[in-house]
């Protein structure tokens, strides 16, 4: 479904109002997915610092939910929207709830990453975590070219791509418990690599429920709870 269907009003004002309003949650999408590529790679590299600039660094996506979230309320009480428009800004509203929810578990993962460089590295330098990682990111990846194309399709499919990250979470759990029975020594710095993982699946679930946002946009469906893998097996037409 093409973007401007949300964007084709008789006010050009309106019009733009619209379309800031969603080059923004672009703009903190692309912020938060620096973040977390950032905090992963701080992880990988035993990057103290740079775990700790992530850290720093979230104040700048709190300030754009904010921002966001105020427009938003501008744009409610000023213009009355209805049908796809009400369900757009609705669907905003969450949207950067999850995106700055995002930020935070990168924020967590960037402190983690502090500590862990601390501590004796394995040989296989968390190939595991980035394994993880990279998963997480390419859905969050996904989820916002989703939003900014209006693609249900692609929405689909990152929802239903979150089973897999739910597995290799739980490998990786069990992963870590067989290393903290082996070497009680070793438990401080597991514990915190299951943390890291821990935030790792949290993300995957705020990319999931972006995308439902963008399939209750276009569809006016929520499907939040529901079993699905594409949008054929919900049947309904969008406005």
């Amino acid at each position: 479904m093409e973007a401007s269907g949300f964007t084709d009003h008789i006010s050009r004002r309106f019009n733009k109002d619209i379309e800031d309003l969603r080059n923004s949650v672009l703009a903190m999408g692309g912020l938060v997915e620096a973040q977390l590529s950032k905090a992963v790679s701080a992880i990988v590299s035993g990057d103290s610092e740079l775990g700790l600039r992530v850290a720093k660094d979230d104040y700048k996506v709190n300030n754009l939910e904010v921002n966001i979230d105020e427009e938003c309320g501008r744009i409610l009480a000023t213009r009355s929207p209805a049908a796809s428009d009400l369900r757009l800004i609705v669907a905003i509203i969450k949207t950067i709830t999850d995106l700055e929810r995002i930020g935070d578990e990168a924020e967590k993962i960037g402190f983690l990453a502090a500590k862990l460089a601390a501590m004796d590295r394995p040989a296989d330098s968390y190939s595991e975590v980035k394994t993880l990682g990279n998963h997480v990111s390419q859905m969050l990846r996904d989820a916002m070219n989703a939003f900014a194309r209006l693609d249900i399709d692609d929405a689909y499919a990152v929802v239903a791509e979150d089973d897999r990250v739910d597995k290799e979470y739980e490998m990786l759990t069990r992963q870590c418990i067989t290393f903290m029975m082996e070497d009680p020594r070793d438990i401080k710095r597991v514990m915190n690599v299951t943390w890291v993982a821990r935030s790792l699946e949290r993300i995957g679930d705020h990319a999931k429920n972006i995308c439902e946002y963008v399939i209750y946009m276009v569809q006016g469906k929520d499907v939040r709870h529901t079993v699905f893998k594409t949008s054929s097996d919900i049947d309904i037409e969008s406005d």
